[in-house]
């Protein structure tokens, strides 16, 4: 199995991006680091910045790893998302054409996030509609695969258009993608939580077994007490502005062990079941520093396998802004 990590450039949510600031000599390093000290085989880049999508694509490259580009974007229409898939496969053929191995993925839960499939103009209409309205969800649930297969057709074709190698699209469960125009399988359900976790390797193996290579596109863990059985909800803690965190919702023990232990089970249970490649969520957030102030502690909400500092700069990268976690030692020695 080929171990990757993804790695966020920026999501957009409010006028405001959660990869701030961008600064390409900083990626560089990071790229090197998630090579060469994390030993990742692959990076799947994430966000709604073009631009930022190919610097990123193009460090990775740089070190060796396999690319994945995949935009990650909030509130863009079908349409809108169609020219953004075409610009992105015009720049990643050019990397692939310079000796890269690079796959494209047509969107990331596009469900949840792209105007059009489920009700709501807004991220936040489309939630309120899944948490708070049930009467009406099951309807508009029924109703996406139809909607976004027909989407996802049409843009596969944009991509193989200008783009001559893999492509992919990274699914939600409930979404019941037909993969017959892609290469591969791909889910960001990939998380183990307390209501699955009966069923989790059962699943993990029958999802290996797909006719085509099967990826897991996210899996993992935030790091405060109780996290691992939270799985993909760990972060739903925190009152957000934008792209920005604002409060928790409550109080929080910080737990760096939970993130590395959970991290390594689901490991073991993916190695032995046929996935061709995982994805860690994920490598930064730069949007949820930690701090000594359990109130203002917002890396408990973090995916990051690395500490984001308040101030200053770390110990073990002196240039960088933030420390490895257990997790990162973990995946280090294992990777390895």
């Amino acid at each position: 199995m080929k171990h990757g990590i993804t790695y966020d450039t920026g999501f957009r949510s409010g006028g405001s991006s959660t990869h701030e600031p961008f600064d390409p000599d900083v990626v560089r390093r990071e790229m090197r680091i998630i090579r060469e000290d994390l030993h990742c085989d692959a990076v799947r880049i994430t966000g709604g910045h073009v631009d930022r999508l190919e610097v990123a694509a193009v460090h990775a490259a740089a070190v060796g790893l396999e690319v994945w580009i995949s935009p990650f974007t909030n509130d863009l229409t079908t349409g809108e998302l169609l020219d953004l898939l075409a610009d992105v496969a015009e720049r990643a053929e050019r990397l692939r054409r310079s000796g890269a191995e690079v796959v494209v993925v047509t969107g990331s839960e596009l469900a949840l996030f792209t105007i059009g499939f489920l009700p709501g103009d807004t991220l936040a209409d489309r939630l309120e509609l899944i948490t708070t309205r049930p009467p009406e969800l099951g309807p508009a649930v029924a109703a996406v695969p139809a909607l976004l297969n027909d989407f996802l057709g049409k843009a596969a074709a944009v991509v193989r258009e200008r783009f001559g190698g893999r492509i992919t699209y990274a699914s939600l469960g409930f979404e019941r993608v037909d993969w017959e125009p892609f290469d591969l399988i791909a889910t960001d359900a990939g998380y183990r939580s307390k209501e699955v976790e009966a069923v989790y390797e059962a699943e993990m193996r029958a999802f290996g077994a797909s006719d085509k290579p099967a990826v897991i596109t996210e899996f993992g863990c935030t790091t405060h007490r109780g996290a691992a059985d939270l799985g993909a909800r760990g972060a739903f803690m925190v009152e957000w502005d934008g792209a920005g965190p604002v409060a928790l919702k409550g109080e929080f023990v910080h737990d760096e062990q939970e993130q590395a232990t959970y991290l390594s089970e689901v490991l073991d249970v993916l190695e032995a079941s046929g996935v061709d490649t995982a994805f860690v969520c994920t490598f930064v957030s730069y949007n949820l520093p930690y701090s000594t102030d359990p109130a203002r502690n917002f890396d408990v909400a973090s995916y990051g396998v690395v500490r984001v500092l308040e101030d200053g700069f770390g110990e073990t990268y002196p240039d960088l802004r933030w420390e490895p976690k257990a997790a990162f030692a973990v995946l280090a020695e294992r990777y390895a």
